[in-house]
């Protein structure tokens, strides 16, 4: 119960970062022109910050063991959802079925996912919060990827090596492994940079929200991609961790990061791959708002 309430208080909060960010882009603030800028501002120097941050603690064989294992959690997922995606929405026209198959396997445990782990778990579960989104970040770029276009081996491990989250897992381990101690200024710098993560990309998922036409949103596919996504795949996740002797914090982290809306990069390679934009945006915007109030309702099963 203490999880959910905290929880709940956290989602009202983001709520009204994504109403600034729908406000910014009512007045052109932020504009189709820049908005991916934004996005880039945030995955490419926030994030990694406030992942990078997260690395300050001693790692230990208990603590490898414990990655270890929430990795392996993460690949399942994965491997799942990409089974499911195939399975539940073959009938569906490739237009539709390439974002709905890419919208359950991938989903916004990145932008919304991390900040809001750390906003619950704290340092101790964005530390491992990280791991999780490695095998995320892998099907991204992989299996997500051919969904809508065919991209070689070689292009694929070069897009994971080099995302600054992964590098930023790199780096954050080094750190930890060798004890390396940082000035206090590059610390307090790097850990406020971090800290500013939740409030601007939840502006930003705003602003991407804002261009949807809520009277078009009533759509049974959007609806029924939000039931796996928001639902099917996070019960999985519970009955997968039941099997674990896991901490209320590594339950919590993988039981978040999995229930986490469809990603806003689904309405992003849609454009770019001539899928159908319109119901991209409306699966992100639909599971976006629904996760608001499913995210801590699952909070109360574990």
């Amino acid at each position: 119960m203490d999880y959910f309430i905290q929880l709940l208080s956290i989602q009202m909060v983001l709520f009204i970062y994504i109403l600034v960010g729908v406000y910014a882009k009512k007045i052109s603030i932020i504009t189709k022109e820049n908005q991916q800028k934004y996005i880039d501002f945030v995955l490419g120097i926030l994030m990694p910050c406030m992942i990078f941050n997260s690395y300050r603690q001693v790692i230990t064989m208990d603590v490898i063991k414990k990655a270890s294992i929430i990795i392996g959690i993460a690949f399942s997922i994965c491997i799942a959802a990409m089974v499911l995606g195939k399975l539940l929405y073959r009938k569906y026209p490739f237009e539709k079925r390439s974002i709905m198959q890419y919208g359950t396997l991938i989903n916004n445990a990145g932008f919304a996912g991390l900040p809001i782990s750390y906003e619950i778990f704290g340092e101790k579960g964005l530390f491992y919060a990280s791991f999780f989104l490695i095998p995320n970040r892998i099907f991204m770029w992989s299996a997500g990827i051919s969904l809508f276009t065919k991209t070689d081996t070689k292009t694929k491990w070069k897009s994971v090596l080099l995302n600054p989250n992964i590098i930023a897992v790199e780096l954050g381990l080094l750190r930890s492994i060798l004890q390396i101690e940082l000035p206090d200024f590059i610390n307090n710098s790097i850990q406020n940079i971090g800290n500013s993560v939740s409030p601007i990309s939840m502006i930003v998922i705003g602003a991407i929200l804002a261009d949807v036409d809520i009277k078009t949103i009533f759509d049974k596919s959007v609806f029924y991609v939000a039931g796996v996504r928001l639902l099917l795949l996070p019960l999985l996740t519970i009955g997968i961790i039941s099997f674990f002797d896991l901490s209320p914090t590594i339950s919590g982290v993988a039981l978040v990061l999995t229930a986490m809306p469809v990603g806003t990069s689904t309405a992003l390679l849609a454009a770019k791959y001539n899928a159908d934009v319109d119901f991209a945006s409306k699966c992100v915007f639909v599971t976006t708002i629904l996760s608001l109030i499913t995210v801590p309702l699952l909070m109360l099963i574990i």
